[in-house]
This record gives C-alpha cells, sequence and structure tokens, in this order.
C-alpha cells in the first residue's frame, strides 16, 4: 500500500497542535530523557516506540475508565486507547524532529461485524525515502506489535474479506471523527459506545 500524504509539506508533519502537544514540559521531559540514553535518531524513535508501548497501558487492558486525548496527558497520567498512545507517540518523535503522521486501518470481528478504527502512527526517519507504520497499541496476549522499518509489525494485519482495511492517508492531526469521540466521552465505557466505525 502506498502511503499519501495529507499535506506535502513536510513541516506539517513536525507542527505542535493541542493534541499533538510536543512542546508541553511532560512531553518534552520524556523526549530529552530517551534522547539522552538514545541519541541517534532511529535508536530514538525506537525507544520512544517501545516508551509508549510498553509503559503507558491500553486502557482497555488495564481496566481504566480514563479517557486521555492530548499527549501530555496520555504521559503525565499513564493511560489511552490506541487513538491516545499513537498521538503520545507522534508527539515524542515530532519533539525530537522526526516527522510523524496519524494513520488508520478499520477492523472487525473475525465475522466482519463491529467495525472500529484503529490508530496508527507513521514515522519517517533521516535517509528513508518511505513512511513506515508502527502500532504502539500495547502487546497483548495474541498481540506483538515491534517497531520495525522494513516490514511492518502491526498489531493486526487487515483481512479485506472481513472488510477491513488500512486507511493510505497519512494525517498531520489526529482525524476529527476520532479526535471527536475522544473529546467526548466521559469515560472510557462511554468512549466504546461511541468509537468511530469509518473515516
Amino acid at each position: 500500500m502506498e502511503l499519501v500524504q495529507q499535506n506535502p509539506d513536510i513541516a506539517a508533519y513536525l507542527a505542535a497542535s493541542e493534541a499533538v502537544d510536543h512542546e508541553h514540559p511532560a512531553v518534552r521531559a520524556v523526549a530529552n530523557r530517551l534522547s539522552e540514553e538514545h541519541p541517534g535518531a532511529y535508536a530514538y524513535a525506537e525507544a520512544a516506540f517501545v516508551y509508549v508501548r510498553d509503559t503507558v497501558p491500553h486502557s482497555a487492558d488495564a481496566g481504566d475508565p480514563r479517557v486521555t486525548w492530548r499527549a501530555s496527558d496520555v504521559l503525565e497520567q499513564r493511560t489511552g486507547v490506541c487513538y491516545a498512545k499513537s498521538i503520545a507517540y507522534a508527539a515524542l518523535l515530532r519533539a525530537r524532529g522526526i516527522p510523524a503522521a496519524l494513520c488508520y486501518q478499520r477492523l472487525a470481528d473475525d465475522d466482519g461485524s463491529n467495525p472500529v478504527i484503529h490508530g496508527l502512527v507513521a514515522v519517517l526517519l533521516p535517509g528513508e525515502r518511505t513512511w513506515a507504520r508502527q502500532d504502539v497499541r500495547g502487546n497483548k496476549p495474541g498481540v506483538d506489535a515491534r517497531f520495525s522499518l522494513k516490514g511492518e509489525r502491526l498489531a493486526w494485519v487487515v483481512r479485506p474479506e472481513f472488510n477491513e482495511v488500512d486507511y493510505s492517508v497519512l494525517y498531520t492531526e489526529p482525524h476529527p471523527v476520532v479526535l471527536d469521540a475522544l473529546r467526548a466521552a466521559p469515560d472510557r465505557s462511554s468512549l466504546w459506545r461511541t468509537l468511530p466505525t469509518e473515516l
């Protein structure tokens, strides 16, 4: 699949915003610590991936009712669903001048029912010609996502026979239907009833 930039200007994938608030002290603190330990761009991108994947539990796995959507809140509160964790990872990448995009899949149950949008991040490291999608959702039995530039290691591979989709667009900001769902939900159980099913 060919990934397509929503904005042709690569600088748009380095910008800070209300959600991808990489200028926030909480984001900067994590970025500074990780970059001291992993000074190269590749090493830093992988370390930030592992940090978000492994130290910020997916709220459904942890039974956490809180809903986060700003990168700083995700990192401070140490909780979030896939969308929120992706926002946090994008912010950590941008904090070190690494272009990061938000991107998505539509997944479904084994019979094709109950479709839901799943959040990913795409990274463009120095010297690379193509974006590489990463999945910081968090591993669990049956899910083994890894940082990789040479072949995707996502939590799930889409199954077209069940109407699952890899969306090709690389967004500079969280998709509006995703961000609206996060911001409107008072808790995770409410969010679960309003998760977007398509973009």
